[in-house]
């Protein structure tokens, strides 16, 4: 049997700068276009390291594969550490990085799974199984959440965001790569 708890922290660390550019380009880019206006140049580079456009356009759909796939992969473990967290005892948790990350994880499951599909979906249609834009337009408002119409469309991009942030740093100071070591 595969030990999913081990996967999980295993990973972590090497997915952890990957997925961090991502929710925080990915977040800057909306609420950059949305709420601040900022100018196209900038909202571009945003997109440049959000997509891995830095790395060559042949590399880009390779990038958002290994990148989304790096997410899914965290979400399924963690999913099955959700199954196998047992039953809650009768004193109080104390407030801690793992508390924390064990509350919010349930919370994002379902957000960052279709955020991730889609944001994959989307641009290896794209790239590599030739959608038109106009059907990939349809993964593209799925992934950054404009079914919830303009105004809220920003929102739900900072709380998906968010959240993968607060779960990535909260999951990386459980893997112990931070805490200082005995001189």
């Amino acid at each position: 049997m595969i030990n999913f708890r081990k996967l999980h922290r295993k990973s972590a660390p090497i997915v952890f700068i990957p997925l961090i550019l991502s929710a925080l380009t990915g977040i800057g880019y909306r609420l950059g276009r949305t709420w601040f206006g900022i100018p196209s140049e900038i909202a571009e580079i945003f997109l440049n390291i959000h997509e891995g456009r830095f790395l060559g356009k042949p590399l880009v759909p390779v990038y958002v594969l290994l990148v989304g796939l790096g997410l899914l992969g965290m979400i399924v473990t963690g999913f099955t550490l959700i199954k196998w967290q047992g039953k809650t005892s009768k004193y109080q948790p104390k407030k801690d990085w793992r508390w924390f990350h064990r509350f919010l994880a349930p919370i994002a499951f379902l957000p960052l799974l279709v955020s991730a599909i889609t944001g994959i979906a989307y641009r290896l249609g794209r790239a590599w199984f030739g959608l038109s834009g106009k059907q990939a337009s349809i993964l593209l408002q799925i992934h950054q959440g404009s079914y919830f119409g303009p105004t809220f469309k920003a929102f739900y991009v900072l709380l998906v965001g968010g959240s993968l942030i607060a779960l990535l740093i909260t999951g990386i100071q459980m893997t112990r790569i931070f805490r200082k070591r005995p001189v």
